[in-house]
């Protein structure tokens, strides 16, 4: 049986991370990966140009049963500290908007950055190799891995939530927090597209593919960014960030003309240009597909701005800058960018990322129920609890 002092189990940013830290601490480690590649949700972040931070990262742009434990951390390894790690490895990145970091080149540099660290701080990776089962020993842990039996003071668990399954996400990370103990909070697909029932979808169709500014609302929490109507519903930043706060039966509200009081812009064309038809005015506005099917809509039969009630206006006006609907439903985790929920943090260290109840037993990264915004937001997540488990473990 081999022996290290510290076992992670995942090669993605947070257990990439944390091995760094522990080896530079003169532990001896290994990272295991079912995956073939190191990194996979990184090689695909941004587009392929990997939003590795954002410089304005704070407690507030994080979801968690108890908003609070991420502090720690993200206040011990912030966004200047990967940036530092970035630029010492030569890596050109930009700010794309809203203090969103990407590389100007390939994602790949990120990984290619990560493994360099590994190497120097005599990390030992291994892929495609699975864990079997998982037991608690005087010493530490025993792990059956598919490729033999090790042996480790410390297990770190950094195997990610149940995103984009085809990527291999599984569920692997929970099924260790249970089996020693630790609570779950109720995982969900986050930052992910919104769908509509099939007689919504029937009627906007049509604008499919349609891309415009939106602020998009659930209760009082809204994002302004952009919103993308697809073939299954909505999608686009900021569909994708109220997401995760939005719950089935809930209504969303979006208005699609932010700034603009349509109401008024509608009264002062039925003034000045009474001719003119309904969805031309409001392509003013909007995108003219959107225009149209609005016009269809709301003002049906009524040719001419002109014809068109105050009611009527008013209708225009809240379909323009208050439209509210149900979704029916998310994309599920297949396009989902993180996981909601995880293992409860009230049984963790928000210091080190230890299980209180489990000696030498580590959570990080998306695993834990800590789920940031779409922006860079995740990734800062995984290097903070990485980095802090790494000083620990």
């Amino acid at each position: 049986m081999e022996n290290f002092d510290v076992l992670v189990i995942g090669a993605g940013a947070a257990g990439m991370m944390c091995a760094i830290e522990a080896g530079k601490r003169g532990r001896s480690v290994l990272v295991i990966d079912h995956a073939k590649a190191p990194g996979e949700k990184i090689r695909i972040s941004g587009g392929g140009r990997c939003n590795f931070t954002n410089t304005g990262a704070s407690i507030h742009n994080f979801l968690s049963a108890n908003p609070k434990f991420a502090l720690s951390a993200l206040r011990r390894y912030r966004p200047k500290d990967f940036i530092a790690l970035v630029e010492r490895h030569g890596i050109a990145y930009h700010e794309k908007t809203l203090g969103q970091l990407f590389c100007d080149g390939s994602a790949k540099q990120i990984i290619t950055m990560l493994l360099t660290e590994m190497k120097a701080a005599g990390v030992t990776l291994r892929l495609e190799t699975g864990v079997e089962s998982v037991a608690k020993t005087e010493g530490g842990f025993e792990v059956a891995l598919s490729s033999g039996k090790v042996a480790c003071a410390s297990l770190v668990v950094a195997s990610g939530g149940k995103s984009i399954p085809k990527m291999g996400a599984t569920g692997l990370g929970y099924d260790i927090a249970k089996q020693f103990g630790l609570g779950i909070v109720e995982t969900r697909p986050a930052l992910v597209p919104l769908t509509f029932e099939p007689g919504m979808l029937a009627r906007l169709t049509p604008l499919s593919g349609v891309a415009l500014d939106a602020v998009v609302a659930h209760g009082k929490t809204k994002f302004r960014e952009g919103m993308l109507f697809t073939h299954r519903g909505l999608s686009g930043p900021s569909i994708l960030q109220i997401s995760s706060y939005w719950r089935e039966g809930d209504e969303v509200r979006v208005d699609m003309a932010p700034g603009v009081d349509a109401l008024a812009a509608l009264k002062a064309a039925r003034t000045a240009t009474p001719r003119q038809a309904v969805s031309t005015v409001l392509a003013t506005l909007l995108p003219k597909r959107v225009a149209q099917v609005i016009a269809e809509e709301e003002a049906a039969g009524k040719g001419n701005i002109a014809d068109c009630s105050d009611k009527v206006l008013g209708q225009l006006a809240a379909a323009v800058n208050a439209w509210t609907f149900k979704p029916v439903g998310s994309e599920g985790y297949r396009t989902a960018e993180v996981t909601l929920g995880g293992v409860d943090t009230d049984d963790l260290d928000s210091r080190t990322l230890e299980a209180k109840t489990v000696p030498g037993l580590y959570f990080v990264g998306e695993v834990v129920d800590v789920t940031g915004w779409l922006g860079g937001y995740n990734f800062q997540w995984a290097w903070a609890s990485g980095w802090s488990a790494g000083q620990s473990a």
